[in-house]
């Protein structure tokens, strides 16, 4: 969303798709740090199983819904034409807030080393193009989004969400011979993401540097 409207008021309705995206992101995380003891005014409330179970589930149920308007945001503010600046910025804020809240839940639920490396992969990237954008931004030039880029947070978040119901699995009572197999595709899905993750943001850099 990109292209400020003019004359009639935009429909709100893509950028309050966009503002639960980034609500339903921090609830999954304080969901994900409260079952992992973190939230010390909740934690001593949350010792017995079942209830840790139930807050896994709503952590990962979160985590679908701002998933899924990741798509809806976008595509009704096309079609509705309502693309505002306001949600230029908002949408990229949201998505950080997202991908980067699971990453960091993940890991607070416990050692993560098969996953370290693809996640900080993913994580500085985000950031080192975040910081790139602020540069461009202050030079008024706009870098050139790619297709693979504006997919980029759609495998991140496949990826991420086969990784939390990895975490998930027995609070959904998920039959546990599978587990093993479902964890290595979420392993390779967690690799491919950081890969295309990588590649764009080193794609930024280029178009930057001519930019520049």
């Amino acid at each position: 969303m990109s292209v400020t409207m003019t004359g009639e008021k935009a429909n709100p309705i893509p950028n309050l798709i966009t503002g639960l995206r980034l609500v339903a992101g921090m609830v999954m995380f304080l969901l994900l740090a409260t079952v992992a003891g973190g939230v010390y005014f909740v934690s001593p409330m949350t010792s017995d199983t079942d209830t840790l179970n139930s807050l896994t589930r709503l952590a990962f149920y979160a985590f679908v819904i701002a998933a899924i308007t990741d798509f809806f945001d976008g595509y009704l503010a096309r079609k509705m034409k309502a693309e505002t600046s306001w949600g230029a910025i908002l949408d990229p804020i949201a998505d950080k807030i997202l991908v980067c809240g699971t990453i960091l839940g993940l890991f607070s639920l416990g050692p993560q080393p098969e996953i370290a490396l693809p996640a900080a992969i993913i994580l500085f990237r985000e950031f080192a193009v975040s910081a790139l954008r602020e540069a461009a931004a202050g030079k008024n030039f706009k870098i050139p989004v790619s297709l693979l880029a504006k997919w980029k947070t759609t495998f991140q978040l496949v990826a991420l969400g086969a990784q939390l119901l990895v975490q998930s699995w027995s609070a959904f009572n998920l039959d546990v011979s599978y587990l093993t197999a479902f964890n290595a595709i979420a392993f390779w899905l967690m690799w491919a993401a950081a890969l295309i993750t990588l590649w764009t943001g080193i794609a930024y850099f280029r178009a930057a540097r001519k930019s520049l």
